[in-house]
C-alpha cells in the first residue's frame, strides 16, 4: 500500500527533526523535507541541514531558493514606506515568512502531497502565519502542526529523538537566532522580562571597526542600487555588500517590544546593519524630493502595510494596492545619500539629488526669498488662518 505525503517545512532545528521522525514512526507517512532559503543560510549550513534531513530519513529534501522572490513581494515595499514597526524594527524574520510558507505549500502541490507540516509552537506568530498561506495556497492539503497539538516541551522532543537513536547535541541555548538578509532576531533570557537588555556576546556580529568611514548609497526610483559608485543590477548583491561594510561596526541593534498575532506582547532583540541604513537613507532622500502630502499619506500607508505583512496577510489584495501608490511615489526618489559609519552607530549626513525640492532658486529657508514679495506673505497669512480667526470670533470666550 503506498505511503500517503507530507511536506515538511525543514529548517534542521529540534522541531523540525522531532517532525520529521514522528511524522515517519508514528504516522506511517512519507516525509519530504522542503527548505526555503530567504538568503538566511551560506552554502555550507545548507549542506548541513541536507545532511540532517537524510540522517533523519526523509523520502527526499529540496532546498528552495527564494531570496528574490522574498524581494520582490515584501523587501522593496518595506523600503519604499520606510517600514520599522513600532517605529523600531525592521520586520526581520516575520516578513520572510510570507515567501517560505507560499513557496513550501506550491512544492506540497507540485509532488501531490497529501499533508503539510510546520514546526511552529503554540505560543508565537509563526503557527497563524504558516496556517495561513498553506490554507490559501493549498487548501485542499490538511495542516499537521505537531509541536503545538501535542504541546511538547524541548526536553521531551529530545527525549523522544535519543529514543530513536537520534542524537544531534541538542543544547538548550540560551538565545534563539533566526538570520535572515534583512536582519537577524535574537529571543531568549533578557528578552523574556521587561526591564534587561541583550548583552553583547548575545548578538552574532561583534564590533570589529573602530575608524569611522563615510559611504555613499544610490538610490533609482526608491531602489537601493550602488554602494560607493558601484552599481549592483542584483538587489540582493546590493545588500549583502553593504551589510558586510557595516555589520563590522555593530550597527543597527536595538530591542523590540511588539503586539503578537495571538494577543500577547512579544519582546525580541535584533540587529540589522543594512536594512536599518538603506530605510533610513532612503528616508532622507525622500523628505528632499517628495512633496508634504506624499510623505504623509505614505507614511499612513506604510505602517498598515508594515504591520499587517507582519500579521501574515500578505494575500489580502488591499496590499496589492497600498504597494501600488507606495511604487508611484519612487517616481523622484532617485540620488545618493550620504553616510558616516561609527562604532554602534551611523549618521545619515546628506543626499544630492536631480529631484532635490531644497533649491535656492525658490527661497533658502529663514534666509532668503525669491519666489515671492512680503505683500504677498502678508496676505497669505491672512486668507491661510481665516476659517479660524471666523471661529473665535463666533464662539466668543471659548479660547
Amino acid at each position: 500500500m503506498e505511503k500517503k505525503k507530507v511536506v515538511l517545512a525543514f529548517s534542521g532545528g529540534l522541531d523540525t527533526s522531532y517532525c520529521a521522525i514522528y511524522l515517519a514512526k508514528e504516522m506511517g507517512l512519507e516525509v519530504h523535507a522542503a527548505l526555503a532559503n530567504t538568503g538566511g543560510f551560506s552554502a555550507e549550513e545548507l549542506a548541513k541541514i541536507e545532511k540532517r534531513a537524510y540522517d533523519l530519513g526523509v523520502k527526499s529534501y529540496v532546498a528552495l531558493d527564494v531570496t528574490q522572490d522574498y524581494y520582490n513581494t515584501a523587501i522593496k515595499y518595506m523600503i519604499f514606506g520606510n517600514v520599522l514597526k513600532n517605529a523600531t524594527y525592521p520586520i526581520s524574520v516575520s516578513s520572510e515568512r510570507m515567501s517560505q510558507a507560499t513557496a513550501i505549500a506550491k512544492y506540497a502541490e507540485q509532488i501531490g502531497a497529501d499533508y503539510l507540516c510546520h514546526g511552529s509552537t503554540g505560543a508565537g506568530n509563526d503557527q497563524v502565519r504558516f496556517d495561513m498561506v498553506f490554507n490559501i495556497i493549498a487548501p485542499e492539503i490538511e495542516v499537521i502542526a505537531l509541536i503545538r497539538e501535542k504541546r511538547l516541551s524541548r526536553e521531551e522532543e529530545i527525549s523522544y529523538l535519543r529514543s530513536h537513536g537520534v542524537d544531534f547535541d541538542f543544547k538548550k541555548a540560551e538565545y534563539s537566532i533566526n538570520q535572515g538578509i534583512w536582519g537577524t532576531s535574537v529571543g531568549g533570557k533578557e528578552t523574556l522580562t521587561s526591564s534587561e537588555t541583550l548583552p553583547e556576546e548575545a548578538y552574532p556580529s561583534q564590533l570589529k571597526e573602530s575608524k569611522s568611514r563615510r559611504i555613499t548609497l544610490t538610490f533609482e526610483k526608491g531602489e537601493f542600487v550602488g554602494l560607493d559608485g558601484k552599481r549592483f543590477d542584483d538587489r540582493i548583491a546590493a545588500i549583502q555588500a553593504l551589510q558586510a561594510v557595516a555589520a563590522p561596526y555593530a550597527i543597527g541593534r536595538d530591542m523590540h517590544v511588539g503586539d503578537t498575532i495571538i494577543g500577547i506582547k512579544g519582546r525580541v532583540g535584533f540587529e540589522a546593519a543594512a536594512p536599518m541604513i538603506i530605510i533610513k537613507a532612503h528616508h532622507m532622500l525622500e523628505k528632499h524630493t517628495l512633496t508634504k502630502w506624499q510623505l504623509f499619506w505614505k507614511d499612513q500607508i506604510a505602517a498598515f502595510y508594515g504591520n499587517y505583512l507582519h500579521e501574515g496577510q500578505y494575500y489580502d489584495p488591499v496590499m496589492r494596492d497600498m504597494e501600488a501608490m507606495l511604487e508611484s511615489s519612487q517616481r523622484t526618489v532617485s540620488g545618493d545619500v550620504y553616510v558616516d559609519l561609527h562604532p554602534y552607530r551611523f549618521v545619515v549626513v546628506g543626499i544630492k539629488s536631480e529631484h532635490d525640492l531644497m533649491s535656492n532658486a525658490f527661497g533658502a529657508y529663514g534666509e532668503t526669498m525669491s519666489d515671492w514679495t512680503s505683500d504677498d506673505v502678508k496676505g497669505f497669512g491672512k486668507i491661510f488662518g481665516n476659517q479660524n480667526k471666523i471661529w473665535y470670533k463666533v464662539n466668543k470666550g471659548m479660547k
